[in-house]
């Protein structure tokens, strides 16, 4: 039993926090705007938690879609379905058990925030099959899981307003840059059995595409700002991503995949220097006369 219990707490990817902290930040970002800094312990507390089993229960509808796929890539065919490990039946139990948690927790906020969980919930568990039909995977993934910045938004101040839907659309195209470097390291295989990604559809201008969302990702965090009269911290955490975004171009210059990888880890830090700017900004705004 308690393999077992191992082998489900690796399917939902508990053992990689890295896509939960990288789901997290924007999520952080929009609670800290939506409540002028300070936002309410108890909406933080249930974001967060539910950021957190989302996201597993995505890993594990994931890893049920891609059961098929996964033997064949060297960098997944250890996960607990394809090593034989875990069922699919099992799996979608384990992704049903996540998505009612997660239920349960949206119950204790407003009738908005729950309504727009269901379109989360549709995107999230939708999202594992597109690679079958898009080379747009990477863009899917930033709707749907980026979903967390309006909910965010409706949780706090139980609306959306306009700086909302920017820094969805700046948390979207973070998601297409950093997913992107992401499939660079399975690029190769993806070819072989015939899945999609935008590393095989930005083809060798795969940098000079990812440079420019790049660009418009922190020209979009930099409207946000002026949206909301944010101080100076807050664009030195956006200088701190804008270094942080050229060094991950040099990680990916030759397309090593290892380097990829090491990049697509890289963008936690980004989303710490964007969060850490936005906290220290709105200290300096609360503090002044």
């Amino acid at each position: 039993m308690n393999d077992k219990l191992i082998h489900y707490w690796r399917l939902a990817r508990f053992d990689r926090p890295i896509g939960i902290l990288i789901l997290l930040w924007p999520s952080l970002w929009a609670l800290w705007v939506a409540g002028n800094g300070k936002p309410d312990a108890l909406v933080l507390t249930v974001i967060c938690l539910g950021v957190i089993v989302m996201r597993a229960a995505g890993c594990v509808i994931n890893d049920y879609a891609d059961r098929d796929f996964d033997p064949h890539v060297e960098r997944t065919k250890q996960r607990p379905i394809a090593a034989g490990k875990v069922s699919p039946k099992e799996a979608l139990l384990v992704f049903a058990i996540l998505c009612l948690i997660a239920f349960g927790l949206v119950l204790l906020l407003n009738t908005l925030t729950i309504l727009l969980s269901f379109i989360g919930a549709f995107l999230a568990a939708s999202y594992p099959f597109m690679k079958r039909y898009t080379h747009l995977p990477q863009a899917y993934l930033g709707i749907a899981f980026g979903w967390a910045v309006p909910m965010s938004f409706a949780a706090q101040s139980n609306h959306i307003p306009a700086v909302a839907w920017v820094m969805y659309l700046a948390v979207i195209l973070w998601s297409l840059i950093y997913d992107t470097m992401y499939a660079m390291v399975d690029k190769a295989d993806d070819l072989k059995i015939g899945v999609k990604s935008t590393a095989i559809l930005f083809g060798d201008y795969d940098r000079h595409i990812i440079a420019a969302l790049q660009v418009l990702m922190l020209s979009l965090l930099v409207l946000v700002g002026q949206m909301q009269q944010l101080t100076l911290p807050y664009y030195l955490g956006l200088l701190v991503a804008g270094g942080l975004s050229v060094y991950q171009q040099t990680l990916i210059f030759h397309r090593n995949t290892n380097q990829c990888f090491k990049a697509f880890l890289n963008s936690n830090w980004l989303g710490i220097a964007v969060f850490v700017g936005l906290v220290i900004s709105y200290v300096t705004i609360q503090s002044s006369p």
